[in-house]
């Protein structure tokens, strides 16, 4: 089901500010655009955004609630409200590295990788932006592994 641009806009604006890891060189402009182009998606604990090994074709930006993200059975992380996954298999045009699962009830921006890839061509801008936020936070991620351990 998908929400009117303003009403969305309006509820994931202010969870950006708070994110541990968003997509920060994106302007409010840019989010605009993106949430227009997004569905807003429902998932129950222990449901499956993403399944490690298979090509969903989607980017998700959380709304509401903790995703859990496992590599071969393996919690390697927990992502929450502001913050993206699918960008790794979006970035390489591949299947999903990792399964995300929502921990709880969450809440999720679905971003078909077409509708990301026709924004791009509209406004090359936003994809300067949007990859330069994706590779700052696959370091961050990879650097936080990297000191947990």
């Amino acid at each position: 089901m998908q929400n009117p641009t303003g009403s969305a806009q309006q509820q994931l604006m202010p969870l950006l500010q708070g994110a541990k890891n968003p997509l920060q060189y994106l302007t409010q402009n840019d989010w605009a655009l993106i949430i227009d182009r997004a569905k807003r998606l429902s998932f129950k604990k222990d449901e499956k955004l993403i399944s490690q090994g298979k090509q969903a074709r989607t980017v998700y930006v959380l709304g509401a609630g903790k995703v859990s993200i496992a590599v071969s059975g393996t919690r390697i992380a927990q992502i929450g409200p502001g913050e993206i996954c699918g960008e790794m298999a979006f970035l390489e045009d591949s299947v999903a590295s990792a399964t995300a699962t929502a921990e709880g009830e969450v809440e999720a921006y679905a971003l078909e990788w077409s509708a990301l890839q026709d924004l791009f061509e509209l406004f090359p801008h936003l994809a300067s932006r949007f990859y330069r936020s994706v590779a700052v936070n696959l370091s961050r991620r990879l650097r936080d592994q990297i000191v947990a351990k």
